[in-house]
C-alpha cells in the first residue's frame, strides 16, 4: 500500500484546511515552511550520551567519527520519504549540535535541534548554579541566535521530569523554559513518563500564562491510563507515541484507533525514538534505523482502517504545527 505525499492541505474531521504560511520549522539547515515539508519524524536522536555529566566524555567524539556512522541511516530515512527530523537530545545527555549539524549537512536532511536541560541527575553543574533568569536567557540565546558555535538556532526546548514528581531543580528549568518560550512561541517538549507529572507541568505552564498548546508530553504511550492521554489533549496539549519500532506494532495501532475514536488525533504525534551514536560504545555502538515507521508501521496503520487523510495529519501536518514557530 503506497502512502500519498503530504501536501499543504491538512484535515480536521475530514474537512480540508489550508496550512498556515506564517510559521516556520527552525532547523539546523535554516527555516522550512509547510510547503517544504512532508513526513516529519518528531522524536529521534543522532547523538546521545546517557552517562551522567560527571562521568561522560562525549566532547571527545569528533564529527569525523560520528558522521560516517549516522549519515547512511539519515540518507535511508530520506529515501523512505522522511523530509525532516527532530533531534530531541538536550543538555545533560550529551547534546552535540555540531555533530548533528554535520550529519544534517552531509545528508541534506533538515534536522531540528533542542535547547533545554534534562532531568536530575543529568543536570550539569553550571546549570545547577545558574538562576532561573540566567537559564531562561541561555535558552533564549540558543533559540534566537544559535547553539554554541554552530551558527544555527535551536528549534524548540526539551526538558524532563522524574517519575516521582518535579524536583526543585527541574521546576527551575521548567519555569525558565516557559519564560524563554514565551518570547519566540517555542514548543516545550518534556520527557515525562507519568501522566500526573505531565499534568503538573502543564498546570505550571498555564499558571505562568503560556499557551498549553505549546506543551508536548513526550513518551505519552508509557502512561497506561489512556484517559489521561485524552484529558491532556482536551486541555490543548500535544501527546506523543514515540516508541514505535521497539517490538510489536499492534499496541500502537490500538492506541491510535482509541485516540481516533476519542477525537484526539489532531494533537497526536508519532515517532520512533531511534538512533543514535553512543560515545560510550566502541565506534558509536549499533544505532537503529529511522525507517520502520514510514516503511512498515504506516502501511499497517492504513490497512487497519485509519484513513489516509488521518495518516497524513499524524505524520505531516501535526508535527509541523507542533514544532513550527511564528515567522
Amino acid at each position: 500500500m503506497e502512502l500519498q505525499a503530504c501536501s499543504k492541505l491538512w484535515y480536521i474531521g475530514g474537512v480540508a484546511q489550508q496550512a498556515s504560511d506564517t510559521r516556520q520549522l527552525v532547523t539546523l539547515l535554516g527555516e522550512r515552511s509547510q510547503q517544504d515539508c512532508g513526513l516529519i519524524l518528531p522524536h529521534e536522536h543522532v547523538f546521545v550520551d546517557l552517562r551522567t555529566p560527571d562521568t561522560a566524555d562525549s566532547l571527545s567524539t569528533t564529527p569525523e567519527q560520528a558522521v560516517p556512522v549516522m549519515r547512511p541511516l539519515v540518507d535511508d530515512a530520506r529515501t523512505a520519504g522522511v523530509t525532516a527530523m527532530v533531534e530531541c537530545t538536550p543538555v545533560g545527555v550529551g547534546r552535540r549540535a555540531d555533530i548533528v549539524k554535520a550529519v544534517a549537512e552531509a545528508s541534506g536532511m533538515p534536522i531540528v535541534a533542542a535547547t533545554g536541560i534534562y532531568r536530575e541527575p543529568w543536570v550539569p553543574e553550571w546549570a545547577q548554579e545558574a538562576s532561573e533568569g540566567e537559564l531562561a536567557d541561555w535558552m533564549l540565546q540558543e533559540l534566537c541566535h544559535g547553539i554554541e558555535s554552530t551558527g544555527s538556532r535551536a528549534g524548540f526546548i526539551k526538558i524532563s521530569a522524574g517519575d516521582d514528581g518535579i524536583t526543585p531543580m527541574e521546576r527551575r528549568i521548567l519555569r525558565a523554559a516557559i519564560t524563554a518560550a514565551k518570547e519566540v512561541d517555542a514548543l516545550i517538549g518534556s520527557h515525562t513518563m507519568r501522566g500526573w507529572v505531565a499534568f503538573e507541568q502543564l498546570q505550571t505552564i498555564e499558571k505562568l500564562g503560556y499557551d498549553p498548546g505549546r506543551y508536548l508530553w513526550i513518551h505519552t504511550h508509557l502512561e497506561q491510563d489512556t484517559k489521561l492521554h485524552e484529558e491532556m489533549v482536551r486541555r490543548g496539549a500535544w501527546i506523543e507515541y514515540d516508541g514505535i519500532s521497539y517490538g510489536d506494532d499492534e499496541p500502537f495501532i490500538r492506541l491510535i484507533h482509541q485516540m481516533l475514536d476519542a477525537d484526539c488525533v489532531h494533537r497526536l504525534l508519532l515517532s520512533q525514538d531511534r538512533g543514535w551514536y553512543d560515545p560510550a560504545q566502541p565506534d558509536g555502538g549499533l544505532p537503529g534505523e529511522y525507517t520502520h515507521l514510514p516503511r512498515v508501521f504506516l502501511p499497517k496503520l492504513l490497512q487497519s482502517g485509519v484513513p489516509q487523510e488521518i495518516v497524513t495529519r499524524l505524520t505531516c501536518s501535526n508535527p509541523f504545527e507542533a514544532f513550527a514557530r511564528k515567522a
